[in-house]
């Protein structure tokens, strides 16, 4: 049992550190990466073609309807405590700081980051992998990097385009069941919006698409050898994934409150 034991303490050791050499790597080549730009370029503008755009359609239906739920009960709510400017807040905390870079991020681990770890199992198991290797091209650069941009990248930008649907666009589907003066609420909006609302979501969204495509890489290349390891790999990447969003998540908050 000690032993055991012993072997999994030490096991989870050398994950924790090959998993740290595979990150330092990732940073490396990225930084080099805009000095070798016909390197995984077309790769790039994929990865930011799938995770982005072709996820704004969903983000936009969520956004919505996440922001029109909150406007119409705090609109119905809120007046009768006396609170009713309450709902600016509530709005400005939930779709900006909290759920909005949060659902953004549960999305893109859903589409993208099953995706990649997927793929480049794939490319494992088929020895693709191998043969960039031989022909002397850097998987890390070639494979790695340009998915790590795009989904940091795609991640922030949908988050603002998360936020733009959230407060604006709900605000005009709400108008169909619950009347809400425009002057009003724009500029109570603009009154209670603060630049570090905006920053406290944007380092969130990177902090998250960091997170998300260097899991979803790594788990990738830990398949070995059958297609049977994929599918726990994937998993894999997709639960550390969520855990690692929602442990920075709360370590942002609590330095944005500190």
């Amino acid at each position: 049992m000690i032993r055991r034991l012993g072997r999994f303490i030490i096991g989870k050791i050398f994950d924790a550190f090959y998993a740290a050499g595979f990150f330092y790597l990732v940073v490396k080549d990225t930084l080099f990466f805009i000095r070798k730009k016909q390197v995984g370029f077309r790769v790039l503008v994929m990865q930011i073609l799938f995770t982005g755009v072709e996820a704004l359609t969903i983000i936009a239906v969520i956004a919505i309807a996440l922001g029109a739920v909150i406007i119409i009960q705090g609109v119905s709510l809120l007046p009768r405590f006396g609170q009713g400017d309450l709902i600016y807040t509530i709005l400005i905390t939930i779709i900006t700081r909290e759920l909005g870079p949060l659902l953004t991020a549960f999305i893109i681990i859903a589409r993208s980051g099953t995706a990649i770890a997927t793929e480049l199992g794939n490319m494992v198991v088929s020895h693709e992998v191998e043969a960039y290797i031989s022909v002397g091209i850097n998987p890390i650069s070639y494979l790695v990097v340009p998915r790590f941009l795009g989904v940091t990248i795609s991640l922030l930008i949908l988050n603002l385009y998360f936020n733009i649907f959230g407060l604006i666009g709900s605000f005009f589907v709400t108008q169909l069941v619950h009347s809400v003066p425009l002057r009003e609420y724009f500029g109570n909006l603009l009154i209670q919006y603060t630049p570090a609302d905006i920053f406290s979501s944007l380092i969130k969204s990177l902090v998250f698409g960091i997170i998300i495509s260097t899991v979803a890489t790594f788990h990738g290349f830990k398949v070995n050898y059958a297609t049977t390891e994929i599918p726990q790999k994937v998993i894999k990447a997709v639960s550390q994934s969520f855990i690692y969003c929602f442990l920075a998540d709360a370590v942002i908050t609590l330095i944005y409150y500190l």
